[in-house]
């Protein structure tokens, strides 16, 4: 790439930053643009719903890097600034004051917004949803001994804030339209292990709930209304049903979408000249031979470099596995590979998870590991990514039986006669 080119990064977060980082560390000596909605400097999400609720960590500990890297590497980053279009035939950024930006490649790295489902009453004060620091603070304002707090939705965040909710003396109630946490993600096996350590922790579930309005009082959320008639008080409730990629400036772009934007294994877009990254991009995966997207940490850590890789017109090809980790109470997990949406054949599991130490594997048909979650139970993750990455099959037995090595589970083929 010459060192006139032109290059511009839409999505001031985690993904955003190392984009630009990965780029200069790369050599490209051209001028990078990097547009940050929010005023913050780009910042890791994950803490938000962890150590930053849980008081263990400032927005400084969790800032990707600092301003003064932008300045020694001339990034020219510009906060509280958004995108407003993209002409791809033209090669240009459009901003809300109608100036432009041209580029010679851009990266979208737009990440997600929460969901925000029509429920009466959640445009009152005293509601709250978790996507930004600002969001975070101020639910972590309303959380103190003796508070009451309704959750609506038992996926990754709804539980992570109750867990610090809870430790904070906070009276918790999660409505959830499934019948256990993370069912969805995880399957009734290990979303029963979540409900019982919730349990444990004085958290009331409120399991096949429909939330018909969060009431209100004086403009003011006073709790819940479920569709059973039964009513939840509360001094603050929490919206936590997922989210939604932010993908409506590559519609209108004219680029290639689905669930999200549609990258190859370069995280390529249909436009050569821009890729996608972290929450957006919908990859054609090499190593899982199908599309997936995900929404975490991992994906935005690790994607930026190859999608650098790829501005600059260098071959390179991003095989991670999927990788997520929750810490909630005394549990800490780590989670990797995918199962796809035809689902598994079953759960083995290694360990005891009735004391919560121990690695569950979802195998499907052929007992080929599609996915492997180790709970309180350290180094072992790279050989977990090896037994999915394999796509070979397993014995089930041997799995389960925490005195086989890992290295020793495969099914050795049989010798031909």
């Amino acid at each position: 790439m010459s060192d006139q080119s032109n290059f511009v990064i839409i999505g001031g977060g985690l993904a955003g930053a190392k984009v630009a980082e990965a780029l200069r560390e790369k050599d490209f000596a051209g001028s990078i643009v990097l547009l940050s909605e929010e005023e913050h400097l780009p910042y890791d999400r994950p803490p938000l719903s962890k150590e930053h609720m849980a008081g263990k960590k400032s927005l400084s500990e969790f800032t990707v890097l600092p301003s003064q890297w932008y300045r020694d590497h001339h990034v020219d980053l510009r906060l509280g600034t958004a995108a407003h279009s993209i002409d791809t035939a033209a090669k240009t950024v459009t901003l809300p004051d109608d100036t432009t930006i041209a580029y010679d490649k851009l990266a979208l790295a737009t990440g997600s917004s929460s969901r925000r489902p029509p429920i009466p009453g959640s445009d009152a004060a005293g509601v709250y949803y978790l996507r930004t620091v600002d969001e975070s603070d101020a639910l972590l304002d309303a959380l103190g001994e003796g508070k009451r707090l309704a959750v609506v939705g038992a996926g990754w965040i709804g539980l992570e804030i109750t867990a610090a909710a809870r430790e904070k003396g906070v009276e918790v109630t999660v409505a959830e339209t499934a019948d256990l946490p993370l069912l969805a993600v995880l399957g009734p096996e290990m979303g029963t292990v979540f409900a019982d350590l919730h349990r444990e922790h004085g958290v009331d579930f409120r399991f096949g709930a429909k939330v018909d309005e969060i009431t209100t009082e004086a403009g003011r959320a006073t709790g819940l209304r479920l569709g059973d008639g039964s009513t939840v008080p509360a001094d603050a409730v929490l919206v936590a049903v997922g989210a939604e990629p932010n993908i409506e400036l590559a519609k209108q772009a004219g680029l290639a979408v689905d669930g999200g934007v549609l990258v190859d294994a370069a995280l390529a877009t249909s436009d050569p000249d821009i890729v996608a990254v972290g929450d957006i991009a919908e990859q054609d995966h090499p190593v899982l031979k199908r599309r997936i997207r995900v929404e975490h940490w991992a994906n935005a850590l690790n994607q930026p470099a190859v999608a650098a890789a790829t501005m600059l017109g260098r071959s390179q090809h991003y095989d991670n596995m999927p990788y997520f980790y929750t810490d909630q109470y005394d549990l800490g997990m780590e989670y990797v590979g995918s199962t796809p949406r035809e689902g598994y054949d079953q759960v083995v599991v290694r360990g005891d998870a009735g004391k919560r130490e121990f690695v569950a594997f979802w195998l499907d048909a052929q007992n080929r590991v599609l996915a492997g979650m180790n709970v309180n139970i350290w180094d072992v993750t790279d050989t977990v990514k090896a037994l999915v990455a394999s796509g070979r099959p397993v014995d089930p037995q041997r799995l389960a039986d925490p005195a086989t090595d890992l290295d020793d589970v495969y099914v050795q083929p049989t010798d031909p006669d």
